[in-house]
C-alpha cells in the first residue's frame, strides 16, 4: 500500500508542484504499479492546470513561479516513469 505524503494522491501531487516535496525513487519504493499510474495521472493533471494558467507578461515573479512548478512537475513525472519502467 502506498504511503501518500499529505494523505492522498492529489495532495501529494499538489505538494510536489508547490515545492514542499521532492520526488525520488526512494520515495516510490513501496508503491504498486497501479498506485504509480494514479500518481502519474495526478501529476499530469497538475501540469495541465499549471500550463493553462498564463500570468501577465509584465509579472516576472508570476512567470518564474509558473516555470518552477512546471519544472518540478516535469521532473517528478520523469521519476515516476522511470520507476514504472524499471519494474
Amino acid at each position: 500500500m502506498a504511503n501518500w505524503q499529505g494523505g492522498s494522491c492529489p495532495a501529494m501531487a499538489n505538494q510536489i508542484a508547490g515545492g514542499f516535496m521532492l520526488l525520488s525513487s526512494a520515495n516510490l519504493r513501496g508503491f504498486l504499479p497501479a498506485e504509480l499510474q494514479l500518481l502519474k495521472f495526478e501529476l499530469e493533471k497538475q501540469l495541465r492546470t499549471v500550463r493553462a494558467e498564463v500570468p501577465p507578461q509584465d509579472d516576472a515573479l508570476a512567470q518564474q513561479a509558473r516555470n518552477h512548478k512546471i519544472g518540478r512537475l516535469s521532473s517528478a513525472l520523469q521519476v515516476v516513469q522511470h520507476q514504472m519502467t524499471g519494474r
